[in-house]
């Protein structure tokens, strides 16, 4: 013979279980309730602290690397304008050593030419000299002799000689 129980059958021990249940129920709601309900709340705001300081993290770190960004951008630009005033200070400085460098060679350029006509007007006086020297000497020759027309020649001849080889190179 079979006996076919259902799913949930009441009976003496059921009855039990629910009552221990129900008492049990009674005595954590009583005594534990609250603390319990207190250790969830306090978690749970806890967790939700957390997560709102997470977020004001996140913006003051947001707002920071902006900051950051925007000082980036401002020292780029400040490097930037510094490379160009260097650039067209050195600019300057380039212009202003050519200048002077030219001005240099067009000094040493009149130097040299002054120096060059002081030469030459000391080399004309030289010579000027050198010719009343020899015109005195050819002059003196002639008088000293008094010859024909081709003797004077041969005079002429031998003082432009000597003048050649040593008295005329002083």
């Amino acid at each position: 013979m079979e006996l076919h129980t259902g799913l949930i059958e009441l009976n003496l021990t059921s009855l039990m279980i629910l009552i221990n249940i129900f008492i049990l129920y009674i005595i954590l709601k009583k005594y534990f309730w609250e603390k319990i309900k207190a250790f969830m709340d306090d978690r749970s705001n806890a967790i939700k602290d957390a997560i709102d300081g997470a977020e004001a993290m996140n913006k003051r770190a947001d707002a920071k690397m902006a900051n950051y960004s925007k000082r980036i951008a401002n020292i780029e630009e400040e490097g930037r304008a510094i490379i160009k005033d260097a650039r067209q200070q050195a600019d300057a400085q380039a212009q202003q050593i050519i200048a002077e460098a030219r001005q240099q060679a067009a000094d040493i350029i009149a130097k040299a030419e002054h120096t060059i006509e002081l030469e030459h007007a000391k080399a004309m006086d030289d010579m000027r000299q050198e010719i009343a020297n020899i015109s005195l000497m050819v002059a003196e020759q002639i008088v000293e002799k008094e010859v024909d027309k081709t003797g004077q020649e041969a005079i002429v001849d031998e003082i432009i000689n000597n003048a050649r080889s040593t008295q005329w190179q002083n």
